[in-house]
């Protein structure tokens, strides 16, 4: 049997001590609610708080922040919505991306995103090559992404390579399934947050969230800003990660 991979329990990083943070951005169609506005006008305000957690996951040392944008799941929503988000990623990626990459940042993109419109997988792709040899963080945007999508994708890999006689079967461990995850040259994950007040991770990073720390803020997303990331941290500091040790 393959070794297992053990988390990585190294300190490093700022004195908080989290490298990788993701965040479930959830509250934009509630925060229009509360305004009597329209929910496009929830995600638009969303974008804007994307805008400045960006900013403040560079200022308080994170190596990466992981943001879930569109779920394999989103689809349901009505067309004119999903078109909307669609719209408003595209307009984020041109008028964002000169400053994310004058700053160092390293933009990537996990998910299926190839299955979105060609024009905007070929805008992605342009803006992910653009700022490959930054040195700075990461800002990796979560793209008709579905944890469990993402598992089957991966069993159906190493079928297929035990199939071919590439590895045997009993052979398969923890080090194989997380090097072919969409995340796989990303930090291990460190703090997963979700705003609005839902506890549930809603389909996003399972296997990655597996030792991560989970916090829950009321707060909905348009309102989340660098200070709320900030208590985020603190309370990740103060908690005594075991991995199953004592």
């Amino acid at each position: 049997m393959a070794s297992q991979a053990q988390p990585d329990i190294r300190p490093s990083g700022p004195a908080h001590g989290a490298r990788h943070v993701a965040i479930i951005m959830d509250g934009n169609g509630r925060w229009a609610k509360k305004r009597l506005l329209p929910r496009i006008a929830g995600h638009r305000a969303g974008v804007q708080a994307v805008r400045r957690v960006a900013r403040a996951a560079q200022s308080l040392g994170l190596e990466c922040l992981t943001l879930y944008a569109f779920s394999s799941e989103n689809w349901k929503r009505p067309a004119n919505e999903v078109a909307d988000l669609m719209a408003l990623l595209r307009h984020f990626i041109q008028s964002d991306l000169d400053e994310f990459h004058a700053n160092g940042v390293r933009l990537r993109v996990i998910g299926n995103y190839r299955a979105l419109d060609p024009s905007l997988v070929a805008l992605i792709d342009g803006a992910v090559a653009r700022t490959a040899a930054n040195a700075g963080p990461i800002v990796a945007i979560a793209l008709n992404y579905g944890a469990q999508d993402e598992l089957v994708r991966v069993a159906r890999m190493l079928a297929k390579k035990a199939a071919d006689g590439e590895i045997a079967p009993d052979r398969i461990g923890i080090e194989d399934i997380d090097s072919a995850l969409y995340t796989s040259d990303l930090p291990p994950l460190d703090l997963l947050i979700r705003t609005s007040g839902e506890q549930r991770l809603s389909n996003f990073m399972l296997w990655q969230a597996a030792y991560a720390e989970l916090y829950f803020t009321d707060a909905l997303w348009p309102d989340f800003d660098e200070k709320m990331l900030a208590q985020a941290l603190d309370a990740f500091r103060l908690r005594v990660r075991r991995f199953g040790g004592l």
